[in-house]
């Protein structure tokens, strides 16, 4: 028997398990029956069993053998039409899961409505979240462990960078916002000479939103003291809160229902407004229109984290 029967003897097979006739298998494959005959006849051969007994003048009958073959063969040229269907998919830039890694505040106030509206337009792909910071993230893309990275970057000079090996796609520029814990009875805005006696919240040294801090705090010619510190956002907003700490706050924590207890600091005239930029990190070449489309509602939802003017 040979290793891997002829598909076309198979098909032929088929045809006449479907009609049982030659004749009628011959019309639908546009054969002559001649040759629908030679095909059965060969593919017992490559079996070394017959597959159907003939009998003259009536129809033809499947022996075990051929009832079995005749299953194995549906189930073989159900699979063959299942893998074009997804090849033909992939050629079109379709896919059926997609690696997303994201940074942890993205995922709490970015991510949900993001993805909600994209499963209501799209509803078969699968999107496989990866909780990962920045630095960490850049190569699992690089890799192909992920598709696409939701990053940050808070100075120019700050990777991640485009490369022959990275595309970078700028999501919006999303503000940071100078709080204080709020005090009970306070009738006006809190100035930034108020809190520069007071301890302030910010990442360890070398962390990006620290280097950003110290320098703007040069620019406008001051020096904070950064006396508590942490990378969680989370850590940072419940220091504020109770009144420990002066720091800077994504607006997306503070627009997501997370401004209560907290109060804007009123910058000095001519302070620039302090932001880091939301970013689209993946690899270059074709990509699919699911990806397209989930960076341009990342984009709307960055765009929609606009702070109001502090009062």
């Amino acid at each position: 028997m040979k290793a891997q029967p002829d598909l076309k003897l198979l098909a032929t097979f088929l045809a006449v398990v479907r009609r049982g006739s030659m004749a009628e298998a011959a019309a639908e494959l546009g054969y002559v029956p001649s040759a629908v005959s030679q095909h059965i006849g060969a593919l017992e051969r490559d079996m070394g069993v017959e597959l159907i007994t003939r009998r003259p003048g009536s129809r033809l009958i499947l022996t075990a053998a051929g009832r079995s073959l005749a299953r194995a063969a549906e189930t073989l040229f159900d699979a063959t039409a299942r893998f074009q269907d997804a090849a033909h998919g992939i050629a079109n830039r379709e896919i059926a899961e997609l690696r997303v890694g994201t940074y942890p505040s993205a995922m709490t106030y970015l991510l949900p409505q993001v993805l909600s509206t994209l499963g209501a337009r799209r509803p078969g792909p699968r999107i496989r979240l990866v909780v990962v910071e920045t630095d960490e993230g850049v190569p699992r893309v690089k890799s192909g462990d992920l598709d696409l990275l939701v990053a940050y970057r808070y100075l120019p000079e700050d990777p991640p960078a485009p490369s022959e090996a990275l595309t970078i796609t700028l999501l919006g520029r999303e503000p940071l916002l100078l709080v204080t814990g709020a005090e009970q009875g306070r009738r006006r805005p809190v100035e930034l000479a108020e809190c520069l006696e007071r301890e302030w919240v910010s990442g360890h040294t070398h962390n990006p939103d620290r280097r950003l801090l110290h320098r703007w705090a040069g620019e406008l010619g001051i020096a904070p003291h950064v006396a508590l510190e942490t990378e969680d956002l989370h850590s940072m907003l419940a220091m504020i809160r109770a009144g420990l700490a002066v720091g800077l706050i994504p607006a997306t924590l503070l627009g997501a229902g997370d401004d209560a207890g907290v109060e804007r600091v009123a910058l000095p005239s001519g302070a620039a407004p302090l932001h880091r930029e939301i970013l689209a990190v993946g690899r270059p070449g074709a990509r699919s229109p699911l990806i397209d489309e989930l960076v341009t509602l990342l984009a709307g939802a960055v765009a929609g984290a606009r702070p109001a003017p502090a009062t």
